[in-house]
């Protein structure tokens, strides 16, 4: 692996216009193993303890937001309009 990032920094100093290429395309692959690891773990539709918590949604209130990003929705206001189980 070290033979790999000798390649590339033998690269970038020869080629000084492909930093930003690599910046951007690390920068991206970030924010998508972010995004990724954030929708594992943080949303309800996904069941990691099938023995403690079977149904994780169930147990979300209602006022509760678990969305990356809510445009004109405001949860705080939301009622209970769903049974129990």
């Amino acid at each position: 692996m070290s033979s790999f990032f000798g390649v590339v920094a033998k690269q970038v100093k020869s080629h000084p216009a492909l930093i930003p290429l690599f910046i951007f395309i690390s920068g991206g692959a970030t924010m998508s193993v972010l995004a990724l690891t954030r929708a594992a773990l943080k949303n309800p539709d996904v069941s990691w303890d099938h023995k403690n918590n079977p149904e994780p949604w169930n147990k979300m209130e209602p006022n509760q937001q678990y969305k990356l990003l809510a445009v004109n929705m405001d949860y705080s206001k939301l009622k209970k309009d769903r049974p129990d189980f």
